[in-house]
């Protein structure tokens, strides 16, 4: 069977069209069940598989369309954790990131992820040319939640230390990855984004600490990552996808991956690194040379966040030189992000996301047939 990732792929999410978002609505207005929803769910779902089987994708997803955020309804699938409307949202640039608070309510386990039956209605539109996909997000990302200073007094009810909150996330985790495997998936992709908040300038703000403070943190992102996949089946596929934020056509952090490149890229044991590379925010291309011999690099280089086209020889360019660092056989090309790490989706229409994705794939073919 073929795995993840593919010379021309995508990060999981697409915009949703507009009768998945009345349905939504509907259904949190109280005029429709969720057996009425999911019927939207599963019809919406299964028009975007045949588009991205059109588009001659190999990995399939279910766009997200059964989220509201690309990581939250995830984190509600788990024992002991809680969530409700916001007020504030989170401070993205230019618009706050109006997604649920979510917290803790006691300690975190896990019995029946949905995600699970989520995955296994993708599994069933496989063939000879695709495998199904599924996204979530990183463990790191969980912890990232509960530990952040505006979390930290509410996890201190159920979790006197860090330490014992790793764990109980980690071993959530590797229930999922089981109930995953068993349920036929072999491409499994992580998406991360507090690796994004540690190389910003403002990563002590973000999470009220020192110097010394942010090399502990990252140590516990490593750690709890690499926990989860610990024991993983030998033919399940990891990879990870590592951003600076996705919202709305904005982003909530800046910085390169030179700062993170010894823990995360030299030392988190997935198979493949999905990184956004799509403008100035993501600095050079030199921290690729961290990633050890042998793992694959999907480069983010067209970016989900406006509709213009990137021009295809820059994009060869770049291409190339990523090359100087990690070997182009080892190399694949993606949009930078999902089109839709939420419901809200990105500034552009749905022909203007397929255009991207077609892109992508001219541009792998110009590179590597």
């Amino acid at each position: 069977m073929a795995k993840i990732p593919f010379r021309y792929d995508t990060v999981g999410s697409f915009l949703r069209p507009q009768e998945l978002k009345t349905a939504r609505q509907d259904f949190e207005n109280g005029k429709i069940s969720a057996e009425q929803l999911k019927a939207v769910e599963d019809k919406c779902i299964t028009e975007l598989i045949e588009k991205q089987k059109a588009a001659g994708l190999h990995a399939i997803t279910d766009g997200e369309f059964r989220r509201a955020t690309w990581h939250l309804d995830f984190m509600w699938g788990f024992n002991g954790v809680g969530h409700s409307k916001t007020k504030t949202g989170l401070p993205f640039v230019g618009e706050a990131a109006m997604i649920d608070d979510t917290y803790l309510t006691g300690k975190v386990s896990v019995d029946k992820h949905p995600f699970v039956e989520h995955f296994k209605f993708v599994k069933q539109f496989e063939d000879e040319n695709t495998v199904a996909k599924q996204t979530i997000p990183a463990p790191a990302q969980f912890l990232e939640q509960m530990i952040m200073p505006f979390a930290l007094e509410n996890t201190s009810k159920y979790y006197s230390s860090t330490e014992d909150l790793i764990q109980d996330i980690a071993n959530g985790y590797k229930k999922v990855i089981r109930d995953l495997y068993d349920a036929g998936c072999r491409n499994l992709q992580f998406d991360d984004c507090s690796w994004g908040m540690l190389v910003d300038s403002r990563a002590k703000e973000f999470f009220g600490t020192d110097e010394a403070g942010l090399e502990k943190i990252k140590e516990q992102l490593l750690r709890i990552n690499n926990l989860a996949i610990e024991g993983k089946p030998d033919d399940l596929t990891i990879a990870t996808h590592v951003c600076r934020g996705n919202f709305h056509s904005t982003y909530a952090s800046s910085g390169a991956y030179d700062a993170v490149a010894q823990t995360l890229l030299a030392r988190e044991n997935v198979d493949a690194f999905y990184l956004e590379f799509d403008d100035e925010r993501s600095g050079g291309l030199k921290p690729l040379a961290s990633i050890p011999d042998g793992k694959k690099v999907v480069l983010g280089l067209v970016t989900t966040k406006s509709p213009k086209l990137e021009n295809k020889s820059d994009l060869i360019g770049r291409v190339r030189s990523a090359s100087d660092y990690i070997p182009l056989d080892h190399i694949c090309l993606s949009p930078q992000c999902g089109f839709a790490s939420c419901e809200i989706g990105n500034k552009l229409t749905e022909d203007e996301q397929w255009a991207k994705v077609a892109l992508v794939k001219s541009t792998a073919e110009d590179i590597w047939s």
